[in-house]
């Protein structure tokens, strides 16, 4: 064997690992990122109603009745420009209960309300909570990247737990 060969062989080698390497780490880089932005977006619908207050109605709601999916109520207002509304519409997995009053925030242009307070903080962010644990096993399993993902496996556990404590 020619020893020119050999070493071309090796540096063509040495190429295509670098070249696999690098699509591994942008594949799953992408997938990683693409987990956390679905879990931002899916939780900021609802965050934005209970994060940004301001010009928004803020009051209580008194759950008298409780279906499947919802309970409702009505609705006392505590912010200045907010009216009271005989009947509003809150989530039942917002962990509210028949005869229980709760701090809410009116989504604009409805009758939906959601939880306000640290509770529904921590309730709207939830999803993100959850791509952040996904997140850190793509990050663990496709980048290897321990610390980074042990860092938002820690904060998706810490989040969803606080979550669930404050609820």
């Amino acid at each position: 064997m020619i020893p020119a060969m050999s070493d071309s062989a090796a540096r063509s080698r040495r190429a295509s690992l670098a070249a696999l390497r690098f699509g591994r780490v942008a594949a799953m880089g992408t997938v990683a990122v693409l987990i956390l932005i679905a879990g931002v977006w899916a939780s900021w619908g609802t965050a934005q109603h209970v994060m940004l207050t301001k010009g928004r109605e803020r009051g209580t709601v008194r759950v008298t009745h409780c279906g499947a999916d919802a309970c409702s109520g009505p609705y006392s207002p505590v912010s200045p420009g907010s009216v009271a509304r005989g009947r509003v519409v809150i989530a039942q997995t917002a962990v509210v209960h028949r005869g229980g009053t709760y701090d809410v925030v009116v989504k604009p242009g409805s009758d939906r309300v959601v939880r306000s307070g640290p509770a529904g903080i921590l309730y709207a962010w939830a999803p993100l909570g959850g791509a952040l644990l996904l997140a850190s096993v793509v990050v663990a399993g496709g980048l290897r990247r321990t610390r980074a993902a042990w860092v938002l496996a820690g904060s998706g556990f810490a989040l969803l737990t606080a979550a669930f404590v404050a609820l």
